[in-house]
């Protein structure tokens, strides 16, 4: 794969090109996770595009949206509705990365704005995967956060846990 087809991100390709991208990638949140799926998963994001990343992502997001939930709603369906426009116009090549980390800082208002911890997790998957579209690391946080969506809806379930990683290791494959 081209460097340029692997990331859109200068910082990314170099990391690629001078063998400094590692795997599996450091952990930014504590989650009680299956550490052999979540590896596996990795090793197939690593051969996709960025855009193709960036759409796994993106539709590994969506069951989330129905956890997040904001004092008010209709607020929640705007910000979800311009924030996923915003993406696909960079996806598409429409627009750059500035105005695709506008849509990622709209985003993030959505866990800000969170009347609970499983809601505030929710909204970060979602954010993440948003983020995909400017650098591809988000994509493996994005599901680290789907993971901890599940930590709480499901305490101290390996299957759970387990099950989800395959979910997202399924659709992963979908997309190569």
């Amino acid at each position: 794969m081209r460097p340029e087809d692997y990331s859109w991100n200068e910082h990314e390709r170099k990391m690629l090109m001078t063998g400094k991208a590692v795997i599996p990638s450091p952990r930014k949140i504590a989650i009680q996770d299956d550490d052999e799926k979540r590896l596996e998963l990795e090793k197939i994001l690593e051969q996709m595009s960025h855009k193709v990343l960036a759409l796994w992502a993106m539709q590994n997001s969506m069951a989330f949206i129905a956890y997040i939930h904001l004092e008010d709603d209709t607020r929640k369906d705007c910000v979800v509705e311009e924030t996923t426009e915003t993406f696909y116009k960079r996806i598409s090549g429409e627009i750059g990365a500035s105005e695709l980390r506008k849509a990622g800082f709209l985003a993030n208002t959505l866990a800000k704005e969170s009347t609970s911890d499983m809601s505030r997790y929710a909204a970060r998957v979602y954010a993440q995967a948003i983020a995909t579209g400017h650098m591809r690391g988000h994509a493996i946080v994005s599901s680290d956060y789907a993971i901890k969506v599940v930590n709480l809806l499901y305490p101290r379930d390996m299957e759970m846990i387990r099950k989800t990683r395959e979910e997202q290791i399924m659709l992963a494959k979908t997309f190569l």
